[in-house]
């Protein structure tokens, strides 16, 4: 019998019997909020996501507080995170003085976003793809080089603008090619692919996995970071785990967007996600009911309700 709130469990062929989910909610989620979230607000929201048995939880940024008021608080925040145990918890670092202070915190996950368009390098960095690559090539460096516990630092590239861009239309795939293969060629050692205004379909994606084989970029090296602006993240999803990939970006509550991209909507929701995972018979770790409490507390804490259709359906059975 199926427990009240799951799916039943049908595998499909040719899919991957675990996937890991790099959820991106206390970050990627929080980021654009008009309204300061309370630091402790952050903490017990990291807390209860890993709680819910998710082994990555992407913790804050490293910007300056300039360009992202909310996550000004990443120096008070982390040091809040350090009874959590056997839980990974990334930072974004955007420069050697982003990367120094996530080191000094004892941060051994870290990761730097690049861009395939110029247009969006221009909004977001304020340089050209090229310049964005040479910034990040001494982080990327240095952070490689950092010896934590006999520990290398492990460094994740977000690659924003694969599929589609505002102002660019859509993407040629070489051009995406050529800016994984740079992040791969200075040490990073994960790409995430970013659909960051949620224009990608199935096709689409197959066709830039299939191009990054071609070029010999290993796809056990690859993570995607769909959005769900015209509904096709799960689609999308499931056509990359088709092809191998393992690491899926999802955001708890169907959280966040992407400041610099007005059309930059609707993060995959983690707990959609799961609901798909678990239906295909593919093993997460993460306890639905659980991650589902966690969004419904933390939309009442943003004074909202969650745009995630799997929490408003459990929600909704419960009361």
């Amino acid at each position: 019998m199926t427990a009240p709130g799951l799916p039943m469990a049908v595998p499909a062929r040719g899919l991957p019997p675990r996937v890991r989910i790099h959820e991106v909610g206390a970050r990627d989620g929080l980021q654009n909020e008009k309204a300061t979230v309370p630091t402790e607000v952050k903490a017990e929201f990291v807390h209860r996501l890993a709680a819910a048995g998710l082994t990555t939880v992407e913790a804050t940024s490293f910007v300056h507080p300039k360009w992202v008021p909310q996550l000004a608080d990443a120096e008070r925040l982390f040091p809040l995170l350090g009874d959590i145990e056997g839980v990974h918890l990334p930072v974004l670092v955007p420069n050697d003085r982003g990367l120094d202070r996530a080191l000094a915190l004892g941060a051994r996950r870290v990761a730097v976003f690049a861009s395939a368009t110029e247009s969006f390098a221009q909004a977001n960095l304020n340089r050209t793809v090229d310049e964005a690559l040479a910034m990040f090539e001494p982080v990327v460096a240095r952070a490689k080089a950092a010896e934590a516990a006999h520990e290398r630092v492990h460094v994740r590239g977000y690659l924003s603008m694969c599929f589609g861009d505002p102002w660019e239309g859509p993407v040629p795939i070489p051009q995406v090619v050529r800016v994984c293969k740079a992040l791969l060629d200075m040490g990073c050692d994960e790409l995430s692919l970013g659909d960051t205004i949620g224009v990608a379909t199935p096709g689409h994606v197959l066709a830039l996995l299939a191009a990054l084989d071609e070029q010999g970029v290993p796809t056990d090296r690859i993570g995607v970071h769909f959005h769900d602006t015209y509904g096709q993240a799960l689609a999308n999803t499931l056509a990359a785990l088709q092809h191998g990939v393992t690491t899926v970006d999802a955001s708890a509550g169907g959280l966040g967007g992407c400041p610099y991209a007005k059309s930059a909507t609707g993060n995959l929701a983690t707990e959609d996600l799961v609901w798909m995972l678990h239906g295909l018979g593919i093993e997460t770790g993460v306890d639905l009911g659980r991650l589902t409490d966690t969004s419904v507390w933390m939309a009442t804490q943003l004074g909202r309700p969650s745009p995630s259709r799997t929490v408003r359906a459990l929600s909704h059975k419960e009361s």
